[in-house]
C-alpha cells in the first residue's frame, strides 16, 4: 500500500518512459501573439500577466527588467502544478530534483549577479540595521546560513505542499473503490473539494516561489 501510494511520485510508474517531458507541455498550451490570432484565452492570459507584473513591481524598483524572470518562473511553476493534477501526467513540481534544480539555479544566478554588480549591498545585509557591536559576528553567521539555505527552503516548500495534496487525493481515490453508497457520495464530494483546494494551492505556491525570488533580487539590487 505504501509503495503503491508513493509510486505516484515516480515518473517510471506512470506508463510513460519520458514523463519528465511533461514539464514542457505548457509551451504548447500557451498561445503565441506572433502567429495566432488574438483569442479570449490570449486576452485573459495577457491580463493575468499584467496583474502578476503589477504585483511584483513594487517589490523591485531597481533592475525592474528582472521581473520578466520572476513572471516567467511563476507561469512555469504554475503550469506544472496545474498539469500535475491531470491523470497520467507527471507532476514535476512534486519532485525534489525539479524544485531543487530550479531553486538552486535561480539562487546561484542571483548571487552571481549580486557579487558582480552590488557586492557591498550583500555585505550590508549580513548585519541588520541597529545590531549591537557584540552581536555582529553572531548575526553575520546567522545571515550567511540563512542565505545559503534559501534554495533548500524554496524547493522543500514547493515540493512538500504539492506532495501533501497529491497524497490526500490518492488516499481518497483508493477509498472510493470499496466504499458504500453513502460513503461514496461523501468521499466524492471530499475529492472534488480537495481538488479545488489543490488548484488554489497550485496558484499560491507558484506565487510564493516567484515572490520570494523577487524579494531576494530586491535585496541584491537595492
Amino acid at each position: 500500500m505504501t509503495m503503491n501510494l508513493f509510486s505516484i511520485f515516480d515518473p517510471s510508474t506512470l506508463h510513460f518512459v519520458n514523463n519528465w517531458v511533461s514539464i514542457f507541455i505548457w509551451i504548447f498550451l500557451v498561445p503565441s501573439t506572433f502567429w495566432v490570432l488574438t483569442s479570449r484565452l490570449n486576452s485573459i492570459l495577457v491580463l493575468f500577466i499584467k496583474y502578476i507584473y503589477s504585483e511584483f513591481k513594487p517589490l523591485l524598483l531597481k533592475s525592474s527588467f528582472t521581473l520578466l524572470v520572476s513572471v516567467s518562473i511563476f507561469f512555469f511553476v504554475l503550469s506544472n502544478n496545474i498539469l500535475g493534477l491531470f491523470p497520467y501526467i507527471f507532476c514535476g513540481s512534486s519532485h525534489m530534483s525539479f524544485t531543487l534544480s530550479l531553486g538552486l539555479m535561480a539562487w546561484l544566478s542571483l548571487m552571481f549577479y549580486g557579487w558582480v554588480h552590488n557586492y557591498k549591498n550583500i555585505l550590508i545585509h549580513l548585519i541588520p540595521e541597529g545590531t549591537s557591536t557584540g552581536l555582529m559576528p553572531f548575526m553575520v553567521v546567522v545571515e550567511t546560513i540563512s542565505n545559503i539555505i534559501r534554495p533548500i527552503t524554496l524547493s522543500i516548500r514547493l515540493c512538500a505542499n504539492m506532495i501533501a495534496g497529491h497524497l490526500l487525493i490518492s488516499l481518497l481515490s483508493t477509498s472510493l473503490i470499496n466504499s458504500s453508497s453513502l460513503m461514496f457520495v461523501m468521499l466524492a464530494l471530499g475529492e472534488v473539494s480537495l481538488l479545488i483546494l489543490e488548484i488554489a494551492v497550485a496558484f499560491i505556491q507558484a506565487y510564493v516561489f516567484s515572490m520570494l525570488l523577487t524579494l531576494y533580487t530586491s535585496e541584491l539590487s537595492s
